[in-house]
């Protein structure tokens, strides 16, 4: 989701940039564009990293556990493994937030062509964020390190709030731009 959301945006850059008349822009686009590009590719991958975070607890939770020294050992790659599964949603959801700025961007001064588009990537995105954090929660209950467990709640909580308001706010804009039954 957040990879959509971040490159519909990137297309309105591509697009503005390439608006009649906008010849002056092409710079201002393009460097939104780059910024998109960047932050798409850094979410796909994490859609993989997310699999080897998943393959990495099924392998801890497969150890051997027949005397007490493997039980620990076990235990502490469950552990690690865990915090690693928290900690990938978790990006997901910062890069994801980080994607809004773009966004906003190409609402409020992309192709007004191209502003529904736009508006489709905040709910990406705010999606994304959405269930990043679903993740980030359900994998914390396994966790035993609760200040970290805290500080990602707690993080993680106000990536949401701020994501939800972004997309409240681009919503705002792309419909001022939409010229329907007003």
């Amino acid at each position: 989701m957040g990879a959509l959301g971040i490159s519909l945006a990137t297309m309105v850059a591509n697009l503005s940039s390439h608006k009649a008349g906008w010849d002056e822009r092409w710079e201002e686009f393009s460097d939104w564009a780059e910024k998109g590009q960047k932050l798409k590719d850094e979410l796909l991958f994490l859609i993989d990293e997310d699999t080897n975070a998943f393959n990495k607890i099924m392998d801890a939770f497969g150890l051997s556990k027949s005397n007490e020294a493997e039980m620990a050992a076990r235990h502490q790659a469950i552990q690690a493994a865990t915090k690693y599964a928290i900690e990938i949603p978790f990006r997901v959801m910062q890069r994801s937030y980080e994607s809004m700025e773009i966004i906003r961007a190409m609402a409020e001064t992309g192709n007004p062509n191209s502003v529904s588009d736009a508006g489709v990537g905040a709910l990406a995105a705010r999606s994304a964020v959405m269930g990043a954090y679903l993740n980030v929660k359900i994998n914390a209950s396994g966790l035993d390190d609760k200040d970290f467990v805290n500080k990602m709640i707690s993080e993680g909580r106000s990536i949401e709030d701020q994501t939800i308001q972004a997309e409240k706010d681009i919503l705002e804009i792309v419909n001022s731009k939409i010229n329907v039954m007003k």
